[in-house]
């Protein structure tokens, strides 16, 4: 948690020069990076090699980029779409089952959503956000006999709120929390993360 407290204190700190940067800062594109802390659990997975019998939930260090465009309505709404892309540090579930060893390992994830929020001040906006998710994920069994790998991608949804601030004219940080959950008919897969980052508007 010690980077979501320097990001909240370095918005903190920088909220006094806020009044010297854009009157609508939430209006047009932007690109950024994120980091933060994810937890997935799984159970019963299905993959192109069957269902693993994996029940398990694992912790992990998220990190990514985004790219999206926001408008902000009437000085208060702020209205937008975003596409992310996440990759996870040492996030890989592992389990052994009768004799047999299952793996899966999250390589990455990327994510098409909207948010809409109110801007509380014209620097501060709160919002949620929902959208779609899709993960790319392999999967080994190991016995006695082989090896089998096989890669799937898992649609999902997603669902998340947060809070944005102006940090200068053109830097925002911004800290959220996001729920994930992937392909329901086929055992459950399911991502909370905590996010902080930065964004570049130009």
């Amino acid at each position: 948690m010690r980077i979501f407290n320097s990001i909240i204190l370095a918005t903190a700190i920088a909220a006094p020069f806020a009044s010297a940067a854009s009157a609508a800062p939430f209006d047009g594109p932007y690109v950024g990076a994120q980091v933060g802390w994810q937890s997935e659990k799984m159970r019963d997975v299905k993959s192109s090699l069957g269902v693993a019998p994996i029940d398990e939930k694992k912790e992990s260090v998220t990190g990514g980029m985004f790219a999206g465009y926001d408008k902000t309505i009437n000085g208060r709404f702020v209205v937008g779409a975003e596409a992310g892309l996440d990759f996870a540090s040492d996030d890989q579930i592992q389990t052994s089952v009768a004799g047999n060893s299952y793996s899966i390992d999250p390589k990455y994830s990327f994510d098409l959503t909207a948010r809409a929020g109110y801007l509380v001040n014209p620097q501060t906006l709160i919002y949620v956000r929902g959208g779609y998710t899709n993960a790319r994920v392999r999967t080994t069994v190991t016995n006695a006999a082989a090896t089998a790998s096989a890669s799937d991608n898992r649609d999902g949804w997603l669902a998340g709120a947060g809070l944005e601030r102006q940090i200068t004219q053109n830097v925002s940080a911004r800290v959220e929390y996001r729920y994930s959950k992937f392909s329901e008919d086929d055992g459950m897969d399911q991502r909370h993360r905590v996010l902080a980052g930065l964004s570049y508007r130009f």
